[in-house]
């Protein structure tokens, strides 16, 4: 099936409600097969906070964040390798994301965090595949 981008736009905009002042957790370690998949072994390194309207409205199949709070005291030292995105209830997890300082899904300041720094988030998008 491929999917039509009025739809994937329609798909992607229900998230903006439900990841309202949602968690974007950073993490190290072995990113999971999917966000399904329990943590084992990662290191929760920072957690940011999207806004009150976490993004703005899906356009060409791709929903781009709106300003993400930073974490202004990273919880632990190591090299972020993923994040993972939480509903508004902190618990129900929505996806994981590439994470890097250019070209990732979320865009943060440095992939070398150290505990009790600053981490921050430029950009997150995520784009609804088309299907095959």
């Amino acid at each position: 099936m491929r999917t039509a981008v009025a739809r994937r736009n329609e798909m992607l905009d229900a998230l903006t409600d439900n990841c309202a002042s949602g968690k974007l957790r950073i993490y190290s370690g072995t990113r999971p097969t999917d966000s399904d998949t329990a943590l084992s072994g990662n290191t929760l390194l920072a957690e940011l906070t999207m806004g009150s309207t976490a993004f703005g409205s899906a356009s060409g199949g791709v929903l781009t964040a709106n300003t993400i709070t930073s974490d202004s005291s990273a919880d632990a030292t190591g090299t972020a390798t993923f994040a993972r995105l939480y509903q508004s209830d902190g618990t129900t997890p929505v996806g994981d994301f590439s994470v890097g300082t250019s070209g990732a899904e979320v865009t943060i300041n440095t992939t070398s965090i150290v505990v009790a720094a600053v981490v921050s988030c430029s950009a997150m998008t995520i784009t609804a595949p088309v299907g095959t």
